[in-house]
């Protein structure tokens, strides 16, 4: 079959670019998406907090995705359930297989990857000690709470303190678990600052920051985790360990994009976000594929995952609607990184394919007091914004005009840094 605009993934990022492309006048559309039901990992994401910047309200995690499924529904999009896309082709052919359709194609004029992220394995980890039973990743405790009724365990440590983490450390205590210490490697937390003041100091959890899991003790099920304090290079402190008797360890130890399609089809990667290098229309280094949400870099906020698909959504629809051959100034200009800031999204930026504003994301690698962001255009300085804390927990933004990128000269480059 053919299809205008075939979009991998029917979370909250496949979702809004749907919406979005509809919206930009493309009819034939298409969502591949491997579960039973749109919605992706929302649907088992049951606290609040969902919505605020979108819907100006604060939602569930299905309440937020239902929105979006309602809206797509409403225009009409089609989305293949319980379908896996298993291939695509540097044609833009995606293979797929269901078990309504068996193995089946899709020639697609642009693709939009929006398959998500993981969660980083226990044997990525290196985590000493026994296998027993009782270790699960944090997304999947919160699958067996939220979605099964199934508490996982009763005593419990929880390394790692991402996000999913906080969160689910709130979660097995309303449940009736004892949640004994959440332990995170680096010196700072990896989620945001409302999650371990709502998900940790409410219910009195202890943090420890500088720790990581060295020794995990039981043959059949865990019986405890040995913790120990870790130096400035990570590498564990004799004489620092402390045994918590335990019977559960969950992980949340980092989330991962989840880029083998993208690959496959020859996407080039970024090694710092593991997503792909994109520009400003979200466009990957192949023409007419387009990348957006946790597949592109991990988001903590789902109203930016929303945001930045719609923008990938509308940019598909204008590549199929326009000649490939369209003429104009294509000059591109590469986004420089410096002084903390890790990574940025747009990655490169073409003035005259950019709207009024442009919105470039990014993450710091460390905890920074009263910084000031700042971005340069070749040796001039065209925003300067001063912040009372920057951590690698949480994502930060700036809005770049297009009056600014506009005056970029041949050989000079965007630079974000922190002042």
């Amino acid at each position: 079959m053919k299809k205008k605009i075939a979009i991998i993934g029917g979370g909250p990022a496949g979702l809004a670019a749907a919406v979005a492309a509809k919206e930009n006048g493309v009819d034939d559309i298409v969502i591949i998406e491997r579960a039973p039901s749109a919605g992706g990992i929302l649907m088992q994401c049951i606290h609040n907090g969902f919505g605020l910047h979108t819907f100006k309200e604060e939602l569930t995690g299905p309440e937020y995705a239902d929105r979006y499924i309602k809206r797509a529904k409403e225009k009409d999009v089609e989305i293949f359930l319980s379908t896996f896309a298993i291939d695509i082709s540097p044609d833009k052919v995606i293979t797929c297989m269901s078990k309504d359709k068996g193995i089946f194609t899709i020639e697609a004029e642009s693709i939009i990857l929006a398959m998500g992220c993981r969660e980083r394995p226990r044997g990525a980890l290196n985590t000493p000690g026994y296998r027993p039973a009782g270790i699960y990743s944090a997304g999947t405790a919160q699958k067996f709470v939220n979605i099964e009724g199934k508490l996982p365990g009763k005593e419990v440590v929880i390394l790692g303190s991402g996000d999913i983490g906080l969160i689910m450390a709130r979660r097995m205590t309303l449940e009736g678990a004892k949640v004994k210490a959440v332990a995170e490697i680096m010196p700072y937390s990896g989620g945001l600052k409302r999650n371990i003041v709502q998900c940790l100091d409410d219910f009195g959890i202890p943090l420890k920051l500088s720790t990581t899991v060295v020794d995990i003790d039981g043959k059949d099920r865990v019986k405890s985790v040995t913790l120990a304090k870790v130096d400035e290079k990570l590498n564990p402190i004799p004489g620092t360990e402390e045994v918590i008797p335990c019977d559960t360890l969950l992980l949340s130890c980092g989330l991962l994009p989840e880029n083998e399609l993208s690959q496959a089809i020859g996407v080039e990667l970024s090694p710092v976000t593991g997503g792909p290098k994109v520009n400003e229309s979200l466009e990957t280094n192949i023409p007419g594929v387009f990348a957006a949400g946790n597949v592109l870099h991990v988001h903590d906020l789902v109203d930016y995952v929303s945001e930045e698909a719609a923008n990938a959504g509308k940019h598909a629809a204008e590549y199929v609607k326009r000649s490939a051959e369209a003429s104009g100034d294509k000059r591109e200009f590469v986004v420089e990184t410096g002084n903390g800031v890790r990574y940025t999204v747009p990655m490169t930026v073409r003035p005259s394919e950019c709207d009024t504003l442009t919105t470039l994301r990014f993450r710091v690698g460390n905890v920074y007091k009263n910084p000031e962001i700042c971005v340069y255009m070749g040796d001039r300085c065209v925003l300067r914004r001063k912040k009372q804390i920057c951590a690698p927990g949480e994502m930060e933004q700036v809005i770049l005009k297009k009056a600014d990128l506009d005056t970029l000269k041949d050989g000079e480059t965007i630079k974000v840094l922190l002042e």
